[in-house]
C-alpha cells in the first residue's frame, strides 16, 4: 500500500474522530472523551500528513524543503506548548481569538502560494482555482484582522466600545461588492495588483466589522470568528487539495455558525447582523443619581444571611473568572449544603466572554454537575429563592435588558435575579460592565453591594459561617 493511500485512509479515520468529538463535546458527561477523540484525530492527521509530505519531499529531492518544514513544525509547537501552559483560563478567550488569527493568515498565505507557485493545471480548471485562491484570500484576510481586532478588544488594549462610522453598513455592503467584481476580474485576468488589492480589502473589512461590534457582544463575535476560521481552512484545503482540511474545515464552520445562531436567539439578536459587522449601539452608562442610592453590606451580614436562607442560586460572571473565585465559591457552596441550604447554579448562555466558560469554571472547581443549571432552567425558580448571589456578572443580570426599550442591550434575555427576595452583587466598584451599561439592579431595595475582590469577600463569608 503507498504512503498516499495510507494517508487518505488515516485521513477518514481522523475525520471521523473529529465528529465523534463535536457529539462528545456537547454534554457534560462526554467532554472528556470528545476531547480525547479530537486530540486523537488531529494527531493522526499530523502524522499522515507530516508522512506524507516527507515522501515526497524525499522522491522529489527537496530536502530542503523538508528541513524547513520540520524546523516550522517544532518552533510552532513550542510556541503552542508554552502559551497552554501559561495562558489562564480568564485569558482563553482572547487566545481563542488569537489563535483564529493564525488561520486567517494561514488562509491568505496559502492563496497567495496558490497563485505564485504556478502549479500545472488543467486548462478547464483553472478558473474555479483563481476563483478559489482569490475567496480564500478574502474569507482569510477577514478572519484575520477581525480576530486581532477581537483579542484586542477581549484583552483590553483597545476600548471595547463600538467603531461608529458614518454609514458603517454602506461601507460593509460597497466592500462585499467589490470584493464581487474583483473576482470576477481576476478569474477573466490574473494581475497581481488583483491579490493586493482583495487583501488589502479582505484586512480593511474584517477590522471594521469586529470594531463595529461592543463589548457585550463579544461572546458572539468569538463564536463567529470560529466560524469565519473554519471556512478559511476549507479554503485552504481546497487549494491544497486536502480532503481533511476541507472536512475538517467545514465542521468548525459550520458547528461555529450553529453555535453563532444559538446565542443570538439567547440574546435576541439578529444572527445577519453579527454577520454584517454586528450592532454596535453606543451605550449611555447613566449617573448613579438617575437610580438612587445604593447599600452596602458586609461579609458577616451576608454569613447571616445565608445561613438564614431556605434556598441560595449563584449567578457568576467574568468577574468570578479574574479573581480565580471558583474554588472558594465551591467550599462556600459545600459548607451550605452541609446545613441544609439548597444551593444551584444559575449559568447565563454568555456568561464570561466565551460559551461555556464558566461551567469549566466550575467543573475545574469540582461543583456537581447537577447544580449547574443554565438560565432557561433557574429563571422561573428566582422569585422564589431566598438569596442570589451575583458574583463578577453584571450585563447577564441586568433588569434594563427587560424593562428599558432604549437600552443597548433591550431584549436580551437575562437572569431575573432582582424577583428574589434578596441579591448580594459581588462587585469591585460601581462601573458599567463590559457592554458599558449601567445596572438598576445595584439601586433595587432588596439589593445589596459587597464590594472587593469577590475571592477575597467569598472567603470572608466563609471564615464568617
Amino acid at each position: 500500500m503507498t504512503v498516499g493511500a495510507l494517508s487518505t485512509a488515516a485521513y477518514i479515520v481522523a475525520a471521523l474522530l473529529f465528529i465523534l468529538s463535536l457529539a462528545g463535546l456537547s454534554r457534560h458527561e462526554t467532554a472528556r472523551s470528545g476531547v480525547i477523540f479530537g486530540i486523537s484525530g488531529m494527531a493522526i492527521a499530523l502524522v499522515a500528513t507530516v508522512s506524507l509530505t516527507v515522501a515526497h519531499a524525499w522522491s522529489g529531492g527537496a530536502v530542503i524543503g523538508l528541513v524547513f518544514l520540520l524546523v516550522a513544525v517544532l518552533v510552532g509547537a513550542g510556541i503552542g506548548l508554552w502559551r497552554a501552559k501559561v495562558v489562564e483560563m480568564t485569558g482563553m478567550p482572547e487566545l481563542i481569538a488569537l489563535l483564529h488569527s493564525f488561520v486567517g493568515l494561514a488562509a491568505v498565505l496559502v492563496g497567495w502560494n496558490g497563485h505564485l507557485a504556478h502549479a500545472e493545471i488543467a486548462p478547464s480548471l483553472v478558473g474555479i482555482h483563481n476563483a478559489e485562491v482569490f475567496i480564500g484570500i478574502f474569507i482569510g484576510g477577514v478572519t484575520f484582522t477581525g480576530s486581532i481586532v477581537a483579542y484586542l478588544k477581549l484583552s483590553a488594549r483597545i476600548s471595547s466600545k463600538p467603531l461608529m462610522l458614518p454609514g458603517k453598513n454602506v461601507l460593509n455592503i460597497l466592500a462585499l461588492l467589490a470584493f464581487l467584481v474583483l473576482t470576477v476580474w481576476f478569474v477573466i485576468d490574473q494581475q497581481l495588483w488583483l491579490l493586493i488589492a482583495v487583501t488589502v480589502l479582505a484586512f480593511a473589512l474584517g477590522w471594521h466589522l469586529v470594531a463595529s461590534i461592543g463589548g457585550g457582544d463579544m461572546p458572539v463575535v468569538v463564536s463567529m470568528l470560529n466560524s469565519y476560521s473554519g471556512w478559511a481552512a476549507a479554503a485552504a484545503g481546497f487549494l491544497l487539495n486536502n480532503d481533511l482540511l476541507i472536512v475538517t474545515g467545514a465542521l468548525v464552520g459550520s458547528s461555529g455558525a450553529y453555535l453563532s445562531y444559538i446565542m443570538c436567539k439567547a440574546m435576541n439578536r439578529s444572527f445577519l447582523s453579527v454577520i454584517a459587522g454586528g450592532f454596535g449601539i453606543v451605550a449611555s452608562t447613566g449617573s448613579d443619581e438617575e437610580y438612587g442610592e445604593h447599600r452596602e453590606t458586609t461579609a458577616e451580614s451576608a454569613a447571616e444571611m445565608l445561613t438564614a436562607a431556605k434556598s441560595v442560586v449563584i449567578t457568576p460572571g467574568y468577574g468570578m473568572a479574574v479573581a480565580h473565585a471558583q474554588y472558594p465559591v465551591a467550599d462556600l457552596v459545600r459548607r451550605l449544603r452541609e446545613r441544609g441550604v439548597d444551593v444551584r447554579f444559575g449559568i447565563h448562555p454568555v456568561a464570561g466572554r466565551l460559551p461555556g466558560h464558566m461551567n469549566v469554571l466550575l467543573a475545574e472547581a469540582k461543583v456537581p454537575y447537577d447544580i449547574v443549571l443554565s438560565m432557561e432552567e433557574i429563571n422561573d425558580d428566582l422569585a422564589s429563592t431566598s438569596v442570589v448571589l451575583v458574583i463578577g456578572a453584571n450585563d447577564t443580570v441586568n433588569p434594563a435588558a427587560a424593562e428599558d426599550p432604549s437600552s443597548p442591550i433591550a431584549g436580551m434575555p437575562v437572569l431575573r435575579v432582582w424577583e428574589a427576595e434578596n441579591v448580594i452583587v459581588f462587585k469591585r466598584s460601581m462601573a458599567a460592565g463590559y457592554a458599558g451599561v449601567q445596572n438598576p439592579l445595584f439601586f433595587r431595595e432588596n439589593a445589596q453591594m459587597l464590594f472587593g475582590d469577590a475571592k477575597q469577600r467569598v472567603e470572608d463569608i466563609i471564615a464568617a459561617l
